[in-house]
């Protein structure tokens, strides 16, 4: 799954990013509400684990922001915070399960699959042309013809697809992707886009095609736009 950990107690968060990691999940961290809020966003993430107290505000404003633009990934409640008013506050804001700190790790992946199967049901298809996106799945879909992604490459696929015709810049989609903090190699996303270029010619002719707008970033394009 790919999970987003909204922490800003350092250890907690290299803890979590670290034990999350070994269990085979992919994982981005923020540590403030303000990058949280267009984080979760742009990526479609399998649950975000959220800490009540936050540098720059409190999760249950954050929450109520994404509730409002329409973010209904699951969310799980990290916080000391243990009345049984508080808990009650955080579900009826829109959180969908609660884990008073310090917690057992075991529990916690225990509360993550059943947030993560209680979604399973819930399929997205995004569209470019007559090619969907299946956002359970995360694979490229035309007719009978299916094409699996990886995470990276479904979180890029899946940004492009929800803006088809629209130029994105190169950093954005790298701050999308790869995160706010991303200090790697630039050119990382040239190679996501070719992998993605790659798999989309395998659904046939007129497929979607992903075009570089020169110096600026990418875009993509339905079928039968050249």
């Amino acid at each position: 799954m790919r999970i987003l950990v909204v922490e800003d107690d350092e250890r907690l968060l290299q803890l979590l990013q670290r034990g999350l990691g070994e269990e085979g999940h992919l994982v981005d961290a923020c540590t403030t509400s303000a990058d949280a809020l267009g984080q979760a966003q742009t990526i479609a993430y399998d649950v975000v684990l959220l800490d009540w107290m936050l540098p720059d505000g409190d999760g249950l404003s954050l929450l109520r922001a994404w509730r409002a633009r329409g973010v209904d990934t699951p969310v799980l409640m990290l916080t000391a915070r243990g009345s049984v008013g508080e808990r009650v506050l955080g579900l009826r804001t829109g959180a969908d399960d609660y884990l008073v700190k310090p917690f057992d790790f075991s529990e916690l992946l225990a509360r993550i699959e059943v947030l993560a199967r209680r979604r399973g049901g819930d399929v997205v298809h995004l569209r470019a042309g007559d090619v969907g996106l299946d956002t359970r799945q995360r694979a490229l879909v035309r007719g009978d013809h299916e094409v699996a992604l990886t995470a990276r490459e479904f979180a890029l696929c899946n940004l492009l697809f929800r803006r088809v015709g629209e130029v994105l810049t190169r950093s954005e989609l790298l701050a999308a992707v790869w995160g706010p903090n991303f200090d790697g190699e630039p050119n990382v996303l040239d190679v996501y886009v070719g992998y993605l270029r790659n798999k989309l010619a395998q659904l046939g002719d007129d497929a979607p095609v992903i075009r570089a707008q020169r110096g600026v970033g990418f875009r993509l394009l339905p079928g039968g736009e050249r």
